[in-house]
């Protein structure tokens, strides 16, 4: 039996949804070469540009790791105010008892204390900083940029419903392309801008900025904000390079960092610069040799102590990744209530959790109907679609959540929204999500819209650029 669709532009083959009807009508005016050419031209552009993304362990023919270009679509995904509106109420309020959750999990841990959330989970959290234990942060802020993956299936009216399918919180990738989709936009097709009210995103890196500044340790008036990337050969080098240049502040490398009295600098053409802010792309594990991974390159020795002393600031803070585990996903709507007390605007897909054993009886029971994911998985990797799946694969991936059934969790195959994509047949429906960029500094703000990835091959439901899906342009309408 086939599921119903959501399509974001036709509420039927013969009914466009009103906040499309402005942009259909264009549409149907254009000749498909004209978009072909268009496509081509965009293609061209981002080449030039060097919006690529490095895909791991792909070789090419002379055994050398490959670039690519994530493939861009010209049709946007429109979303109108008022159901904007709601979705960043719901993304504020998501994002707020995050933070509260993460302070709370390196201090008083009220939550676990009130049995909310198993300890279990949250100390034998392969994410979980005991070092973080007692740190107080500025503004008690350690996701300073979220990235809150938002998708849309129909309810049982049939209607789209907005659900979140994913928290990240440790070093959330993806705003240069929605910044970059943007730009192709306004440069191929100007006219479309001055016929719709489309709300600016160009303002993100000034916000981007105006949050890292504001939480500064106190010891300056006047921040320095550096990007720490762990460099060129990283999948989203482009975007390090990109947000650092946005920004007008420098990129940096560990080995451009060091510790002196207790303070972080940078190695300078005219010296050393004190660092009070590290916007850093670089995981835990690898950010200071001493403290976590000794055989990293990537991090800078003495970080960590400096940063616990509170004469440096880092963001996203240390030990976030504890709040943005599969396995804690599933709590989130209790933590809303817990800290905020208040009910989710924003609901979560219903998750079987594979350490709970009536959870886990289901999960092998119907996983060949379920989407199983691993608790530390990314990417796309380390997870089966069953509906997409053969006998073989399932057979073999539920031997391994029998094994190991903590490490996994189950959602239903969500018939994810389709938008209008134009592909090579011509225009025909894609697989979409979002993922709208939520900044915490002095207050939580952030800019209408976000990155819509697209899965590109018909049918499928695996968005990630990494495994082949492009993005869209996304349009939130002033009105």
């Amino acid at each position: 039996m086939s599921r119903p669709m959501y399509d974001e532009m036709n509420a039927s083959p013969d009914e466009v949804r009103a906040h499309y009807l402005n942009y259909a009508r264009w549409l149907a005016q254009q000749p498909d070469e004209v978009m072909a050419s268009r496509r081509e031209e965009a293609e061209m552009i981002f080449r030039r540009v060097g919006i690529t993304f490095a895909v791991y362990g792909a070789k090419d023919e002379d055994g050398a790791g490959t670039e690519r270009l994530i493939p861009f679509d010209l049709i946007p995904r429109i979303i109108p105010a008022h159901e904007w509106k709601r979705m960043q109420e719901g993304l504020v309020q998501r994002v707020a008892a995050l933070n509260r959750f993460i302070h709370d999990v390196y201090h008083e841990q009220e939550i676990i204390r009130a049995g909310v959330i198993p300890a279990d989970q949250v100390f034998q959290n392969a994410q979980f900083r005991p070092e973080m234990m007692g740190v107080d942060v500025p503004g008690n802020i350690y996701s300073h940029i979220s990235g809150i993956d938002i998708v849309r299936a129909p309810n049982a009216q049939g209607e789209g419903e907005y659900y979140v399918l994913e928290d990240n919180l440790r070093v959330p990738s993806g705003v240069s392309y929605m910044l970059e989709d943007r730009k192709m936009m306004m440069r191929l097709f100007p006219e479309l801008f001055t016929e719709n009210r489309v709300a600016p995103v160009a303002h993100y890196p000034d916000l981007l900025l105006e949050t890292l500044r504001a939480v500064s340790p106190a010891t300056t008036a006047e921040p320095t904000v550096v990007v720490l990337t762990p460099g060129m050969y990283n999948s989203a080098y482009f975007e390090h390079a990109f947000l650092a240049q946005q920004m007008g502040v420098e990129l940096v490398e560990g080995q451009d960092l060091f510790v002196k009295d207790n303070f972080v600098y940078m190695r300078t053409t005219r010296g050393p610069r004190r660092v009070d802010v590290i916007y850093r792309r670089v995981d835990d594990d690898f950010l200071d040799p001493l403290a976590f991974r000794p055989d990293s390159t990537l991090g800078c020795a003495g970080l960590l102590g400096v940063y616990r002393s509170g004469n440096v600031t880092i963001c996203n803070a240390v030990g976030t990744g504890v709040a943005d585990d599969k396995s804690i996903y599933p709590y989130v709507p209790k933590m809303i209530e817990f800290y905020l007390g208040q009910k989710p605007i924003l609901n979560n897909v219903p998750t079987f959790m594979g350490r709970q054993p009536e959870d886990l009886k289901y999960i092998l029971a119907h996983i060949d109907e379920l989407v199983v994911k691993e608790v530390h998985g990314a990417g796309g990797y380390g997870m089966l679609v069953g509906p997409a799946s053969t006998r073989a694969e399932i057979d073999a991936f539920a031997k391994l959540v029998a094994a190991h059934p903590e490490r996994y969790i189950a959602q239903p195959t969500l018939s994810l929204s389709t938008c209008p994509t134009f592909v090579n047949s011509g225009i025909a429906p894609r697989h979409i999500d979002l993922r709208p960029f939520v900044l915490s500094g002095k207050e939580v703000q952030m800019v209408p819209g976000g990155l819509t990835r697209v899965a590109l091959k018909e049918g499928s439901l695996v968005v990630n650029s990494s495994q082949g899906g492009g993005t869209k342009d996304t349009w939130i309408l002033e009105n």
